[in-house]
Formats: structure tokens, C-alpha cells, sequence
């Protein structure tokens, strides 16, 4: 008998085993057979990583739970297809590849060329680009990599194309001039994902606009209790407070809120705009809100999308007053003084303020902090920027995609995320997938020489188009943008199962099945995938379920950050204690938005691995080897009879959890099965089974305990697939012959009948009597030497012969010296009730009375003064509302835990007082 390692040792397991995994081709989709239909097929594609990406906790999380469902259906026989792939992350890409060149001291893109700056990203993308592949197989992830897909691939690329192409016929793709979010660093424009909002330093400064034409007004500059105005004076001019003074330059107008009283009758009058001499209108628009400010705000529809939304409604004029680096122009706006041209934003801010002050129409400097947006990553002041770019018409392809999850066609889970999903679609602007790039997927749209622009999936498609406008052949010039790598992802569940070509791939399992994905990109994401599945997919949508998963955060629940030192690396974690503890930990975590992770967390679940390990070296130890041809259902002694209905059980609740998309409910009925159940009790009742004389009760004990730990790695096994794949393994060695893998192995389906009553009874009695002593032992501070006489005070005749059946395991498990029973509760004793029982544990003479009362009122004195402290500290108004939410959290938790720590030991003080 070749008996187990004394532990598991993942650092050289899981390659091995992975290797295994992959060799088996299990990973593929099982082949389809003729009576095969889309119920027999599983589906779902991955959220594509960035090919520059690194993998972080956040894919830890993904990846396992999406991993846990297609281990779950492929062992329970379904055809399934987990397909990968890597995004090619236009920017982030770009910006790697710029900078690896500038550390080697090569030229810049600009100088190299488009072509050649192209050949040189695709040569790093096949020396680095594979990173985050690699690393999803550390995690265990069982992809099918033969069908692996980059969103750059030549058939990607012609899906895009195409979907470029069409969506233009249809009217639903468009080029205007709109606001963007402009990066000045990377001069493109950026996605609001890519916008990061920080909170800085900053100021509003109030300008005094004069008003034109010898206009004046009545100012209230006093109030009664009531708010009505009591004194005024007469004004020439309108304050106005900007935090971007340098944006006045493009002014176009002053709006006031319609019911302000103060200003109503300026509405239709002008001011004459500071620096420029502009004459621009004052309009009346809800956006001016009477109770910030002056109540007044200046209207730059070029430099700010709330102002752009004003300017449609006023018919503003929009004047661009910034070049593409930030710098002030006067191209659009010629009444801007030649000083300012070519002066850096935040330089021209300076100028104005210190001008507006010499000239006195600075009226107050008012210090704030305020959020400011930044390129999350070229760390810049995000400028909103008029511009030329290629546009979706979303609000039309929004449609169908919220009547599909109002009809349930498509349901999120949780089902709260769906309300997230609606308000985003029903507010929905147009998209803007154009990006001033060369890394990506290049617009399919050519230039005439007269500004013709011919949209087609190929130059000599357009050259077609051209023909019919000219006489000859004419210079065609293609559009310089790449697409906004959403676009390519947003047809990532059909165009990586090879639409637009009919493949057996999209018959079998498209729509897919589940999409396992996070909150914050539900919109940019999630939300365009429906729009895109629904209209090219004859009005099928891409997914039947969106699980949303939570977001990762530290112990405390702050955000991971390296500034804050609190990031933890899932790598890290793998090489130091394995895949698996990582991947539990994750599971039982997921049921929250918010994931409070430690190391010491991860580290618990690594001795519930080692748990599970043990208590197979133990069966090992007392030959529970499989049987040729054992059958659970005629297992005869009371302690098989109720494992096998506790199994039974835990199968139905790790399978209803999974199905539901309740990982956490999984893993957690996973380990209480295993630790409380299976380890705790089934082994502890089977010891005295193995070591007694009785061979028929051996027998069947042994081979249902090999039994057990076959279906229990069979459950486990989609959560913890490398330690249950190698203790398949080892185990397997022994008993009849066993071929393949775990992985491969059918999903257990037990029959209700495997639940027997009587059983569940007798041992449920025998545990909760065990646990009560354990319990009472720990309370009263009994020495864990003692053993202390144990008495039933005048139990019914049920509950006599429960006592003479299992006198010998409580004796053992209660570590008592005697099991009597009595007409009346010894001298000395501590009462309690089980099973409807009393019971008396016999504690004279083995505890001091007065030294453990002592004890306990010292405890509970402790207790009272951290319980004191944190009320205090809690009905402080200001502490509540300064404290961060974490902090407070914090407290409430520390106030419950010492309550509940109190209370224990209450009842154990009373215990001692009734002692009888």
C-alpha cells in the first residue's frame, strides 16, 4: 500500500498536472453526436485581458468563478466551450511598445512611420503579449486554447470590417463633430473608462461680466427670515464662477436657471465677454443652479460636455479654443488676442486671473478641492475637445437590448445590476469609436480628393464606389483612426465563433450561456455587446445570464492600490501556497459587491485543503480502499446510513448554487460538509468502527468511506481542481482499476433515497449531545485532562437506548469518565438540555468555583469597557459622519463581537450560580 505524502505540494503538482489536463484534450468541447441540441451545449467567452495585461486579483476572481462553471458542465456531460482570447488594449499597447522603444533609444513612432511603428508592436506582441495566457493556466483555467482569439486576428478583423460596413448602410454609423474626452499626452480621443477622476487643489474664481448695451439690474444683497430680499443695488455686470478660467476664452454665453428671480429679466440680453470683446447672449436653462454660487455660470461649449448639452438647447455657437496639445488657438476664434496663441492651458489660466485682477473684474477667489479628470494612463488633465470623429447611433441599437432583459430573454445575477444596466442604455449618448491611434483595428472609410468619404470592407471596394463620381481612377486616401477597442470586443461572443461565416461553432453554442464579468464595465461592455449580438445575430442576444462579480478589496475595504501598499498579487499567492486556496477563497468570498481579502484569509482555506488531505492519509491508514462493486444503498450501520444522506445533501446544494451562479453558497456548503461533517464527525464516529472487532461493520465503514472521498472530490473538484485531481490520483492507485482524470469524471447525481431519517436522528442526536459537552468544557474552563462524570436526569426510554448504543462514543468524543443516568442532577453539576433531555456534567471538585466566577466577572468587566468605548465612540455624530465608512464598519463589528463575547460569558456565570 503506497500511502500519500505527508502534504500537498502544489509548487510541483500543478504543472504537472495542468500538462495533464491539457494533453487530455478535455479542455475541447466533447464531439457533438446527431441527437445533440443546444440543451447539451454550455458556452461562455472569456472577457478578454489586455495583451499588455499582468494577471491581478480581479482576474483571479473572474477566471475561477468562470472556471467553476465549466468544470461543473462538462462533468455533468454538457459539450462545453470556454473560449480565450486577449484584447488588443489600443492604448495601453501602444504606450508599452513607445516606451520599450524609447528605453532602447530608437526614434519615436512620428519619425519611424505608421507601418513600421505597426511591425514593431506585433513583434512584441509575440514576445510578451502571451503573459496573462500563461498565467490563466497558473489559476487552473480550463480554456479550450486550440480556439484562442486575439481582437486583432485576421478573422476579427473582417468581422469588424463588416459590422463597420453595414452599420454605416444603415444609417447607424455616422461622422460629427461632437465633444470628446481628449487626451493631450496621447493626443486621441479616450473612452470614459479610461477617464480616472482625482480629487485636487483648485479654486473658483468669480469674473464680473459686464453686461452690454448700457444694461443694468437690480441685485438683492439682503434678506429677511422668509429669504425675500430687502436690499439691492443696481448692476452694470453678472457674476459668473469658473473653476477653468483659461475655457473663457470660447464663452458663448451666461446661463440662469428659468425661475431665478434675481436674473429673469436679463434673459435675451448680453454681456460683453472680458479679454475678447465677444458679445454673447444670457440664456435661461435648468443646468444653472440657483443655489451654488452666484446662481449664474458661463456657457463653453467646446470645453465642457455639461455647457455642450446648454449650447444645443440654446443654439450656442461652439468655438474651439484649444489645439490638439492644449495650447490656446485662435483658429476658430479670431477676437482671441494673438498673446494668448500657443500658451499652454494652464499658463493661459494664470495670465487671465492675474489680468481679470489688474482690470478688476476678479471678484472673489473662493479655495476648493474638486475632482478634476485624468488619462488613467498618461496621468493628464483630460481636456473635453470639439472634434471630428466616427459615431454610433446607440441610442437607436439601445432598443432592443433593454427590451431583451425586460422580457428576460437576457437576466442578470444579481438581478439588482439589471437597474444599472437600464438607467445607462435609457440615457444613453452616442458612442464614439473613434480613436487618434495606429494599434488597432484601422476605420474602413477612404477619402476623395474632394472629401468624398467611401466606407467599404476593402480599398478596391471604395475604389468602386469613387468610380461612380469621377471619370477616372482618383487618390484615395484611408482614414488615419483605429476603432476604440470596445468595438471589437463589443462582437466578441459571435465574431470568435467565426461570423460572419455560418460555422458549426456558432450553430452549437451561440448564444452563449453565461457571461461572468464585472460591474464597471456593464455599459462599455456588456451593454454593447447586447446592441451588437441582437443586430447581427437575427435578434438573438450573446448571453442567457450576466453574473456580476464583486470588487476586490483589502481587509479593511479599501481599495488595492500600490500607492497604499495593500495590493495583493494572485501570482505571489500561487507560488506560496498554491492555486487552489486562492481560487476558494475567491469562490466563498463572491457573494458580496465588495471582497474584503486578506492573506490570512487564503491561508484557511490552504488548512482546508490540508484538512481534506489528512483525512485521506487517515482512511488510508485504516484501508478504506475502494470496492469492486460497493453500493451505498445497502449500507446497513447507522453512521453510513447518515453520511451518505449528509452527501446527499451537500450534492444538492453545491449543484443548486452553481447552477444558480452562488458560488459562495457552494464553497460554503463544500466546507461545512467537508471540515464539519465528513472530517469532524463521520471520521471521528468511524474510528472506534475501525479499531473494533465487529469485520462486517469494518468492512462496509471502510468502503464507504473510500465512497465518500471518490463523490466528495467529485464535488470539490470544480472549485479545488488540483488537489482533488492528485488525491484522485493517489487514491485511484488502490482498489479497482481507475483510468483518466478527474476532470473528465461524471458529476454526482444521488437519489433522494440516499437521505434516510432515522439516521439523520440518531447521529444528529449523538452530534448536537457532543457538541454541547465540548461546548460547556470550553465555557467552564474545564482542563482538557479532566474528564468530569456525565449523568442523563431521567431520560425517556428513546433516550436510554441512544445512551446504551452510543455509551462508548460519548465516552470518547466527551471525554467524560461515565455515562449513568439518574433520577435527579448530582451535587456539584451543570445542567443543560439535549435532545429534549437534561443532561448533567459533574464539575465539583475538578474547577475552583470561586477563582473560574472570578475569572468570568474579570472577563466580562472587559468586555463592559470596550463595549462602553465603541458607544462612545458610535453615538458621536461627528465621528460617524468624518470617519471613513470602513472605519465605522469597523467599530460596529468590534461593538457586535464583544457583545456576543459577553453574553457567552453571562450564560456560563449563570451556570456556575445554578449549580446545584
Amino acid at each position: 500500500m503506497t500511502m500519500l505524502e505527508k502534504t500537498f505540494e502544489p509548487k510541483a503538482a500543478e504543472p504537472r498536472i495542468y500538462a495533464q489536463w491539457e494533453d487530455s484534450g478535455l479542455f475541447a468541447p466533447r464531439t457533438a453526436k446527431p441527437t445533440d441540441g443546444a440543451a447539451d451545449a454550455y458556452s461562455i467567452v472569456i472577457p478578454p485581458p489586455n495583451v499588455t495585461g499582468s494577471l491581478h486579483i480581479g482576474h483571479a476572481l473572474n477566471n475561477t468563478l468562470q472556471d467553476i462553471l465549466a468544470r461543473y458542465h462538462r462533468m455533468k456531460g454538457k459539450a462545453v466551450l470556454w473560449l480565450p482570447g486577449t484584447d488588443h488594449a489600443g492604448i495601453a499597447t501602444q504606450m508599452v511598445v513607445e516606451r520599450k522603444l524609447a528605453a532602447e533609444g530608437n526614434i519615436g513612432r512620428r519619425d519611424m512611420g505608421r507601418d513600421a511603428f505597426i511591425e514593431k508592436v506585433w513583434e512584441w506582441k509575440a514576445e510578451s503579449g502571451g503573459t496573462i495566457v500563461r498565467q490563466l493556466r497558473r489559476l487552473g483555467s480550463s480554456c479550450d486554447w486550440s480556439r484562442e482569439r486575439f481582437t486583432l486576428d485576421e478573422g476579427l478583423n473582417a468581422a469588424v470590417r463588416k459590422v463597420f460596413v453595414q452599420l454605416h448602410k444603415d444609417g447607424l454609423i455616422y461622422r460629427d463633430k461632437r465633444l470628446v474626452n481628449w487626451d493631450p499626452h496621447f493626443q486621441t480621443a479616450i473612452s470614459d473608462l479610461e477617464v480616472e477622476q482625482k480629487e485636487v487643489d483648485g479654486a473658483y474664481w468669480h469674473f464680473a461680466y459686464p453686461l452690454a448695451d448700457g444694461v443694468t439690474y437690480q441685485h438683492p444683497i439682503a434678506f429677511d427670515e422668509d429669504g425675500k430680499a430687502t436690499e439691492f443695488e443696481t448692476r452694470d455686470f453678472i457674476v459668473v464662477a469658473t473653476t477653468r478660467p483659461e475655457t473663457m476664452l470660447g464663452d458663448t454665453g451666461v446661463a440662469v436657471h428659468p425661475e431665478d428671480e434675481r436674473y429673469t429679466g436679463l434673459v435675451g440680453k448680453f454681456v460683453t465677454l472680458p479679454i475678447t470683446g465677444r458679445r454673447v447672449p444670457i440664456v435661461a436653462d435648468d443646468y444653472a443652479d440657483p443655489t451654488k454660487g452666484s446662481g449664474a455660470v458661463k456657457i463653453t461649449p467646446a470645453h465642457d460636455f455639461n455647457d455642450f448639452g446648454v449650447g444645443k438647447r440654446a443654439g450656442l455657437e461652439a468655438l474651439n479654443v484649444m489645439d490638439a496639445f492644449g495650447r490656446i488657438t485662435a483658429a476658430d476664434t479670431p477676437d482671441v488676442p494673438a498673446e494668448y496663441e500657443g500658451m499652454d492651458r494652464f499658463a493661459a489660466r494664470k495670465a487671465i486671473v492675474a489680468r481679470a485682477e489688474e482690470e478688476g473684474w476678479l471678484r472673489e477667489i473662493e479655495k476648493t478641492k474638486h475632482m478634476v479628470p485624468h488619462g488613467d494612463r498618461s496621468g493628464v488633465v483630460i481636456e473635453p475637445w470639439m472634434t471630428d470623429q466616427w459615431y454610433v447611433d446607440a441610442k437607436v441599437m439601445a432598443q432592443p437590448a433593454l427590451k431583451a432583459v425586460e422580457d428576460g430573454a437576457t437576466v442578470f445575477e444579481p438581478k439588482s445590476y439589471e437597474k444599472i444596466y437600464f438607467e445607462w442604455l435609457r440615457n444613453i449618448e452616442p458612442w464614439c469609436i473613434s480613436r487618434q491611434l495606429w494599434w488597432g483595428h484601422r476605420i474602413p472609410a477612404w477619402y476623395g480628393p474632394n472629401g468624398e468619404i467611401y466606407v467599404a470592407e476593402t480599398e478596391e471596394d471604395a475604389r468602386e464606389q469613387a468610380m461612380s463620381d469621377y471619370d477616372s481612377e482618383v487618390v484615395l486616401t484611408q482614414d488615419e483612426d483605429v476603432l476604440d477597442t470596445w468595438f471589437s470586443s463589443a462582437l466578441w461572443p459571435f465574431s470568435t465563433m467565426g461570423w460572419p461565416e455560418k460555422t458549426e461553432d456558432l450553430e452549437r453554442f451561440y448564444p452563449t450561456s453565461d457571461l461572468v464579468t464585472a460591474a464597471d464595465i456593464i455599459f462599455f461592455w456588456v451593454a454593447r455587446m447586447m446592441m451588437m449580438g441582437i443586430h447581427f445575430m437575427d435578434g438573438e442576444v450573446p448571453f442567457k445570464r450576466v453574473i456580476i462579480n464583486g470588487l476586490v478589496r483589502d481587509e479593511k475595504g479599501q481599495k488595492m492600490s500600490k500607492s497604499k501598499g495593500n495590493v495583493i498579487d494572485p501570482l505571489g499567492i500561487i507560488d506560496e501556497l498554491g492555486a487552489d486556496p486562492l481560487r476558494f477563497t475567491m469562490a466563498i468570498l463572491s457573494g458580496t459587491r465588495d471582497i474584503k481579502l486578506s492573506k490570512q484569509r487564503i491561508e484557511g482555506y490552504r488548512n482546508f485543503g490540508t484538512k481534506l488531505w489528512n483525512a485521506a492519509r487517515f482512511s488510508q491508514m485504516n484501508e478504506a480502499r475502494r470496492v469492486e462493486g460497493f453500493d451505498p444503498a445497502g449500507v446497513q450501520q447507522t453512521i453510513n446510513r447518515w453520511i451518505r444522506g449528509e452527501l446527499t445533501k451537500a450534492e444538492r446544494q453545491v449543484s443548486d448554487a452553481i447552477e444558480g451562479g452562488r458560488f459562495d453558497d457552494a464553497a460554503g456548503a463544500l466546507y461545512r460538509f467537508i471540515w464539519n461533517v465528513f472530517c469532524d464527525w463521520y471520521l471521528e464516529l468511524a474510528k472506534p468502527v475501525f479499531n473494533g472487532s465487529d469485520e462486517a461493520a469494518k468492512a462496509e465503514t471502510r468502503a464507504m468511506t473510500a465512497w465518500t472521498i471518490d463523490q466528495t472530490l467529485k464535488l470539490l473538484h470544480p472549485v479545488m481542481p488540483y488537489i482533488t485531481e492528485e488525491l484522485w490520483a493517489e487514491l485511484g492507485r488502490e482498489g479497482p482499476a481507475r483510468d483518466g482524470l478527474l476532470m473528465g469524471e461524471t458529476w454526482p447525481v444521488l437519489p433522494d433515497a440516499f437521505v434516510d431519517a432515522g439516521a439523520e436522528a440518531e447521529i444528529g442526536w449523538l452530534v448536537d449531545l457532543i457538541g454541547e459537552i465540548r461546548a460547556l468544557r470550553a465555557e467552564m474552563n474545564v482542563p482538557p485532562s479532566a474528564k468530569p462524570p456525565l449523568a442523563f436526569v431521567a431520560p425517556d426510554a428513546a433516550t436510554a437506548e441512544r445512551i446504551a448504543r452510543h455509551r462508548d462514543l460519548i465516552l470518547t468524543l466527551g471525554r467524560v469518565s461515565e455515562v449513568a443516568v439518574a433520577e435527579t442532577a448530582p451535587a456539584g453539576a451543570v445542567t443543560f438540555v439535549s435532545g429534549g433531555a437534561t443532561v448533567a456534567l459533574s464539575l465539583a471538585g475538578i474547577i475552583d468555583l470561586a477563582a473560574e466566577r472570578a475569572r468570568l466577572e474579570k472577563e466580562i468587566a472587559v468586555f463592559d469597557s470596550d463595549i462602553g468605548h465603541v458607544n462612545k465612540k458610535l453615538g458621536n455624530p461627528n465621528f460617524v459622519a468624518r470617519a471613513a465608512a470602513e472605519v465605522v464598519e469597523e467599530q460596529r463589528a468590534k461593538l457586535a463581537e464583544a457583545e456576543e463575547g459577553k453574553a457567552k460569558l453571562q450564560a456560563a456565570l449563570a451556570r456556575l450560580d445554578a449549580m446545584v
